[in-house]
């Protein structure tokens, strides 16, 4: 009788063990998702609250591209989001006919930083574009914007 009572308080003390064990391992992977959701939410409030949009005219492609001087292609791109962005050109992630282009430049116009409103000049040099049809697309924080062109003949 009394070995029946020792080995039902071993598997009720082994099962203890197990069980702290499995809760202490709940616990910190709960902890960790909590602080992933945490980050996570700061990231997408960020981005619900950036917008960009591309004022620059499409109808006049010579605004947006020179291709008689240096091949710049030059953009316009204002804040019309609720909250301030940075206008480092590393912040700005721009395609050119699907391909990626680097060595932009920018230039808050009229202010000193790039609040909602405000407008930034972003130029690219170096292009090289045939005629006929082209697409840009700029990313900031998350939000893309694109910008179709045609340059002449």
């Amino acid at each position: 009788m009394a070995s029946v009572a020792s080995s039902t308080l071993i598997l009720f003390i082994a099962s203890l063990l197990v069980a702290a064990s499995v809760a202490g391992t709940m616990t910190n992977g709960v902890e960790r998702i909590g602080a992933a959701l945490g980050d996570r939410s700061a990231d997408v409030s960020s981005e619900i609250r950036t917008d960009i949009a591309i004022i620059s005219d499409a109808g006049s492609p010579a605004s947006i591209y020179n291709e008689s001087g240096d091949g710049n292609l030059t953009l316009l791109v204002k804040n019309t989001g609720s909250q301030p962005l940075s206008n480092d050109p590393t912040n700005f992630e721009i395609l050119l006919d699907g391909a990626y282009q680097t060595g932009a430049t920018t230039e808050v116009l009229v202010d000193s930083s790039w609040r909602p409103g405000t407008v930034v000049r972003v130029t690219i040099s170096g292009v090289s574009l045939s005629a006929g049809d082209h697409r840009v697309l700029v990313i900031v924080n998350g939000d893309r914007e694109e910008l179709q062109f045609r340059v002449p003949t």
